[in-house]
């Protein structure tokens, strides 16, 4: 019926008019609350409210025809009917922090519409259950808030920074600093709500067992709309401790890194330690690198140095380096609040400070020779304002198969690398420069890193990997280039899903999933075609 009433008019006005006609011939329904095109004074605000790449927020970026931010799941089936009438591309923003763009923006100069969920953020909380159904527009800040008023004992495994949104962040992993004692935020999912291309709205047994598999780390927008989880809640102390202990090169920074690559991932499994790897000077004011250990462990302070001095005597941790807290205020410290800070904040959905940036990622199988850690350093030191973020693997990450999960990097990795810098100035030459240089640091690591793909985490969007051409001409052997490095052996089976939720490729961006369609032909054979 709705699909009847929404195709029912021929229209014969300009592409905008048409598109935003057939949205008001929704029963009860008032666009003006939900639908804001560029005639809106509230439309470039709205754009740019959760933006934090500034390299995708110019005057040339390509802007949406109108910005829809569905008050109801019937606003977002409209949409997508509509759309597919108009041929319009849709782009589904929850959070604002795809450090592509991707999700707000197009490369390939198709009309398109954002699809913004800000206002599908209610969170459920069943403690009885351990469970919790979230919306995607959800902030984490705000999955973590709610979840702890519920119980100082309950917590999820999932990322870092507080104002990511939820639809985006377990669409493609999930990665915080319990992954070596619950996995990823996608690792416990156990049911959710999508959209899919025919504007159905359908839960886990609805969709199917493959379907939710895909959605679960697969990779946002290319599926259709996920506009609900339902996640396991796990169990976290009255007290965690978190340290965070910088040693320059100098200081002996480089010998206890290389001490970290062979242990960090063999840790207990209460105990992350990542490392930030950044410019710093040293005491006679010279430019050097430090190494910052930055931890969290699953505990007290006492029982977090009984397991250091056992495991990591190296580091020569001591109480006066620690600090006790709440598990919910850890989440302050990880994101650089000020200390003392209110845990509220996490709920008031202040964005972040905007930069421009760029980053790339990598997985570490083998540790970095020892001699060769000088060049590591030397080639971070060719950079203005470079990070180099080492997160560990191993414990529960060993212990899930890399089919799980679209999500592949499991068992035999010792370490991710997120490669980031940001910068504030907006020329041409300032973007060239850093972009350069992350380009050359990225290829400098190539006899460092995975190999045969050289794997890369999906979540940090990086479109030198490779990109779709078009809606009309994505090819799957094209999307390899990117979709092996992301998904490894499971690429291919999420081209298989598509091809079967969306054969006709409506949710479509530059790197989405392409379908790839059984021949009618050559069925029997298993022969696949790709649109």
């Amino acid at each position: 019926m709705l699909l009847m009433v929404l195709l029912s008019s021929a229209i014969s006005s300009p592409l905008e008019d048409s598109f935003l006609q057939c949205l008001s011939q929704v029963p009860n329904t008032t666009t003006s609350d939900f639908v804001f095109t560029q005639n809106d004074t509230e439309y470039s605000s709205l754009l740019h409210s959760t933006i934090i790449n500034l390299r995708f927020s110019t005057s040339a970026t390509p802007k949406p025809l109108a910005i829809i931010t569905p008050l109801t799941y019937s606003h977002i089936q409209s949409t997508i009917l509509c759309s597919k009438h108009f041929n319009i591309q849709i782009r589904i923003r929850s959070g604002g922090h795809d450090y592509g763009g991707l999700s707000y923006t197009s490369y390939d100069q198709s009309s398109f519409v954002v699809l913004d969920l800000q206002e599908l953020r209610s969170i459920t909380i069943e403690s009885g259950q351990n469970t919790a159904w979230v919306e995607s527009g959800a902030t984490l800040g705000e999955l973590y808030y709610w979840v702890s008023q519920s119980s100082p004992n309950l917590g999820f495994p999932s990322g870092i920074c507080a104002t990511v949104g939820v639809g985006g962040q377990i669409s493609g992993r999930g990665f915080g600093t319990m992954i070596r004692k619950y996995g990823l935020a996608a690792d416990n999912v156990i049911d959710a709500r999508i959209v899919d291309a025919n504007g159905r709205v359908l839960d886990r047994e609805s969709m199917g067992e493959d379907l939710f598999w895909a959605i679960r780390g697969g990779g946002g927008g290319s599926f259709g709309v996920v506009v609900a989880w339902k996640v396991n809640l796990v169990y976290v102390p009255e007290k965690v401790t978190v340290f965070s202990l910088s040693k320059t090169t100098e200081q002996g920074g480089s010998s206890l890194f290389n001490r970290w690559q062979y242990i960090g991932h063999n840790l207990s499994e209460d105990l992350f330690i990542r490392v930030i790897i950044l410019p710093g000077l040293n005491e006679a004011g010279n430019r050097t690198m430090q190494i910052i250990f930055n931890s969290m462990f699953l505990g007290t302070v006492d029982k977090l140095i009984e397991t250091a001095t056992d495991s990591f005597p190296e580091l020569g941790l001591q109480e006066s380096d620690c600090s006790e807290m709440s598990w919910m205020e850890s989440i302050l410290f990880f994101d650089n609040y000020p200390e003392g800070e209110s845990i509220d904040v996490l709920i008031d959905r202040k964005p972040k400070a905007k930069s421009y940036f760029n980053a790339k990622s990598d997985y570490v199988q083998e540790p970095i020779p020892e001699e060769k850690l000088e060049d590591l350093w030397k080639w971070c030191l060719e950079g203005d304002n470079p990070i180099l973020i080492m997160e560990p693997q191993g414990g529960k990450m060993d212990e899930i198969e890399e089919t799980e999960i679209p999500y592949p990097h499991r068992k035999g990795n010792l370490y991710s690398i997120q490669y980031f810098e940001q910068w504030q100035d907006d020329t041409i030459e300032s973007s060239e420069k850093r972009n350069s240089w992350m380009r050359k640091m990225y290829e400098n690591m190539t006899p460092y890193v995975s190999k045969n793909p050289r794997a890369a985490y999906v979540n940090y969007r990086d479109l030198d990997l490779g990109q779709n051409d078009n809606a009309g001409n994505t090819t799957y052997l094209n999307a390899m280039k990117w979709g092996k490095k992301y998904f490894g052996d499971n690429f291919e089976r999420l081209a298989m899903v598509k091809g079967v939720v969306d054969p006709d490729n409506f949710f479509f961006y530059e790197q989405s999933i392409p379908p790839l369609i059984m021949s009618e032909e050559n069925c029997g054979s298993g022969s696949y075609q790709s649109l």
